[in-house]
């Protein structure tokens, strides 16, 4: 019970930095970090460019490789023009259930890894464990590439990591990768009653996302045989078109943001290649005509590779025990999973709170799923000695 209230304690503080991807995380950052070096952690602190951000990483126990990794990103999604019931940056507790922005997405988790430290100081004697915790996850996994950078620059080599993004306790071995593109359209103003004399950029925007539906029904042709995840092939979403001004002015600027969830690398090169050659063979050359200096522009916003399932996993192992899991999930949405699998690390998901919450109004974690995740990291400590 002491753990939980620790762990409930800590969590109240979280939430109550507003770390909204736009906004800075390092009042965060420093509460875990003086948090952790209380516990006899080393820490390290490394800042984006801008010195708004942070990445924390800090060890309990030997300085060797092979160590365990538990994850989260400390950054959260916006509440703008969600009807929270209250503060969101206030928890609350009601009815069993913990309510914040970022209790479920993944304050949860950090909570209860960080509260847990003093224990796992103790058992910590022959294999290290580390904490990372990231910024700018929301908005393309950023913090986390950064890193992995950081990581490599110093020769530090965990075998394991665990991401404790919510899985409602499940243990998740796979998942699709995510990929994130803006596609800027630079068309001609004029006016609407001479629309054959200017280059509409909202309408091109609207022929490149039909081409873009098309190419999200061709994808369910090529799913993998026996693929597990849900749907089965890479799916496209469609998330914001921006432009114009006005009903009788022609639109000279717009922007089409965009992903894809990919289930093999094929997909996502078909789709990039696709819509690149629709882009530039199709619409450019029409806009031109009429206006030379007409342009199409697709920034990456991010590109994120899947989690994949591996016959040999000792994440997966790890966790299935500590759990009692008797099997193992794929899910659709994207963490920064692969980003630590790319290190050569074995990994896995397993977090308090259910997807389903999370990016909602009035987010919430239970106190049982709390209970879970402390009695599966207090269950982890003896894995680090003797």
């Amino acid at each position: 019970m002491a753990a939980l209230d620790n762990t409930i304690g800590l969590l109240n503080d979280l939430i109550a930095y507003p770390t909204v991807s736009a906004d800075s995380n390092l009042a965060l950052i420093d509460h875990l970090a003086n948090r952790l070096q209380d516990a006899g952690a080393r820490v390290d602190v490394f800042t984006d460019p801008t010195g708004q951000k942070a990445n924390l990483f800090a060890t309990l126990g030997p300085e060797t490789d092979g160590g365990i990794v538990l994850s989260g990103h400390t950054d959260v999604v916006p509440v703008t023009n969600q009807d929270w019931s209250g503060d969101p940056f206030a928890m609350t507790i009601r009815d069993g259930a913990i309510y914040g922005r970022g209790s479920c997405d993944m304050k949860g988790f950090i909570a209860a890894a960080v509260a847990l430290a003093p224990r796992f100081a103790q058992h910590a004697t022959r294999r290290p464990l580390h904490f990372a915790f990231t910024y700018d996850e929301e908005v393309g996994c950023m913090g986390a590439q950064a890193l992995a950078q950081s990581l490599t620059d110093r020769g530090l080599k965990p075998n394991v990591a665990i991401i404790g993004e919510p899985t409602s306790m499940r243990v998740i071995e796979g998942h699709k990768g995510c990929c994130e593109y803006t596609t800027r359209f630079e068309g001609l103003a004029g006016h609407g009653s001479n629309a054959d004399l200017g280059v509409n950029a909202v309408e091109y925007a609207v022929r490149y996302v039909a081409r873009l539906l098309e190419v999200r029904e061709e994808l369910k042709n090529l799913a993998p045989r026996g693929s597990r995840f849900d749907p089965p092939w890479t799916t496209i979403n469609t998330g914001a078109l921006h432009g114009g001004i006005a009903h009788n002015v022609i639109a000279n600027h717009a922007a089409v943001e965009w992903e894809m969830r990919p289930v093999q690398a094929g997909d996502a090169s078909h789709v990039r290649d696709t819509m690149r050659s629709y882009a530039e063979n199709t619409l450019l050359p029409a806009m031109q005509t009429v206006w030379p200096d007409a342009a199409i522009t697709i920034e990456v916003i991010g590109e994120i590779e899947g989690l994949i399932p591996t016959d040999t996993n000792e994440a997966r192992d790890i966790v299935t025990e500590l759990t009692g899991a008797n099997g193992t999930d794929l899910v659709a949405f994207g963490t920064e999973a692969g980003i630590f699998q790319a290190l050569g690390m074995d990994v896995v998901v397993c977090g308090p709170g259910s997807i389903e919450q999370a990016h909602k109004a009035d987010e919430f974690v239970t106190t049982d799923q709390l209970a879970q995740c402390i009695r599966m990291l207090e269950r982890l400590g003896p894995k680090l000695g003797g």
